[in-house]
This record gives structure tokens, C-alpha cells and sequence, in this order.
């Protein structure tokens, strides 16, 4: 019960990673403000709680709507935990493609609303004596070919915003850092590509499928994974944890295919051939 007695505000709590941490949050005793743009899936899941979780509209584009959810929360005894996770896919297209008002929507909805989060939450927490904030990074931050460009790039800022929102909060004894989640069997692919019904269901079935062998760790990845490293950070057994970042991705990072799969043959192995 690492969050008795604890307050959390998870954004993009209606589904997903959002929704496994909110449900990991209130079994280890905490209460969960969740906000999202999908009010039947954030009722629904307030309405099975048992009272642990509550719902309340935020679209993460809007900083109005994220100064409304982070007042809500202080007002109904304060935050200890914030988990800025709200996001999609975001602009597909390449650089030389994108439109301005693409590339924009992408960083507000990925960039903006974690800085924004974090701006209204602090002080709140600040006036507690501390607290924990979270962010949802992704692998894209850390290398081309994960994602589409306006999405890494994004990313790749809520890395640098978790370092420099660490630095300027430690004052206050705010811990900031983030999570970067790898292959990851969710509908964020399926909801970029606006794939919807019985073909969302084939398709995250075949996204499963791939995901099992796309890393070292056989098997897709799943919102508890990266619950369960968010649950950390948020948590006291994180105190001495600031301005860094959890990578949740089974090994996907750890570098090129042949060095974990022996099915598939390095530069040296294939140069032996050479040496007869």
C-alpha cells in the first residue's frame, strides 16, 4: 500500500496505460482523479471503483481543461502523484510533408500538456511539502524509426522537459521523471490509422502478434508493464530518483537484431564464410 492516504491525477485515464495505472494507483490505496476526452470510458471506469477513482472531462489541448482537473484534484484534498500520460499518434507525415498546423497539434497534445501539467500541479504540490510527477516519454525519444517524426521529436521533449522540470523543482521537494514504453499493445496504432470495429480487433491482434517478436523479451508489451514502473517513480521507494527516465520496451533498444537473435547472422559471422 505504497499510496495509502495518497491523492493522483492520471491524464488519458480512460483507456490504455492511463487506465492500468489508475487501477494500479488505487490498489496500492490511492485515489484517482482521472481526466480524458472519453467521458463513457472515464465514467465507467469511475463507476466500478468503489468511489476510488473519479472522472472528469480534460482535453490535454486545452490548458484551461488541465488547470480545471488539477484544481479539482487540490480541491478534493490535494495531489501527491501526477501522471501526465494523455496523448496519440499524432501527425504521420514525414518533415517535408507536415503542415503547420499538423506539427502544432502534435506538440500541444504531446509537449504542451505536459509542461502545462506540470505548471499547474507544481505549486500544489509545492504547498503539500512535495510530490511526485511522472511523464510519458517513449522510446521514439531515444532514436529514429520508432515513430512518426512530429511524435519523437515531441517525445524527445517531454525527455528534456523531465530534466529541466526536476532541476527547477527540487526546491520543493518534487520529483519529475518520465517513462519511456517500447511496443506497447494498445490502440494508440490502430486509432492513428483510424481503423475502427472489427477491423481495430484484427488488426491489434496482428500488432500483438508482431510485438511478440520485435524484442529480446518474447511477448507483447502490456499497460501493466509500464504501470508498474510508473507506480515506482511515483512512489517512496523512487525518493532518491530525479530527471530520469524508466525504458519499458522488452529490449528493443538494446541494439541491432543480431545481437539478440541468433536466427539472424552479425557482419563477422557472415565474413567466416570468407575465412576457408
Amino acid at each position: 500500500m505504497r499510496f495509502a492516504g495518497k491523492r493522483a491525477v492520471v491524464t488519458g485515464g480512460a483507456s490504455g496505460i492511463g487506465h492500468a495505472t489508475a487501477l494500479r494507483l488505487v490498489r496500492e490505496g490511492a485515489e484517482v482523479l482521472i481526466g480524458d476526452i472519453d467521458e463513457t470510458g472515464g465514467r465507467e471506469i469511475a463507476a466500478t471503483s468503489n468511489g476510488r477513482i473519479t472522472f472528469q472531462r480534460c482535453n490535454v489541448c486545452e490548458a484551461g481543461d488541465i488547470e480545471s482537473l488539477i484544481h479539482t484534484a487540490a480541491a478534493g484534498g490535494g495531489i501527491d502523484v501526477l501522471f501526465n500520460n494523455a496523448g496519440a499518434g499524432g501527425a504521420r507525415a514525414r518533415i517535408d510533408e507536415i503542415t503547420p498546423d499538423e506539427w502544432d497539434f502534435t506538440q500541444d497534445l504531446l509537449l504542451r500538456s505536459v509542461a502545462i501539467g506540470i505548471r499547474y500541479a507544481a505549486p500544489l504540490m509545492a504547498a503539500r511539502g512535495g510530490g511526485a510527477i511522472v511523464n510519458t516519454a517513449s522510446i521514439a525519444a531515444l532514436s529514429t524509426g520508432a515513430a512518426p517524426t512530429a511524435y519523437s521529436v515531441a517525445k524527445a521533449g517531454v525527455l528534456h522537459l523531465t530534466h529541466m522540470a526536476a532541476a527547477d523543482l527540487a526546491r520543493h521537494k518534487i520529483r519529475v521523471n518520465a517513462v519511456c514504453p517500447g511496443f506497447i499493445t494498445t490502440n494508440i496504432f490502430t486509432a492513428a490509422m483510424e481503423i475502427e470495429g472489427q477491423a481495430r480487433d484484427q488488426a491489434n491482434a496482428a500488432i500483438s502478434g508482431i510485438a511478440a517478436s520485435a524484442q529480446p523479451i518474447q511477448r507483447p508489451g502490456s499497460p501493466d508493464d509500464i504501470a508498474a514502473a510508473v507506480a515506482y517513480l511515483a512512489s517512496d521507494d523512487a525518493s532518491f530518483v530525479t530527471g530520469t527516465h524508466i525504458v519499458v520496451d522488452g529490449g528493443m533498444t538494446l541494439g541491432p537484431r543480431h545481437s539478440w537473435d541468433p536466427a539472424v547472422p552479425s557482419l563477422f559471422a557472415m565474413l567466416e564464410a570468407f575465412k576457408k
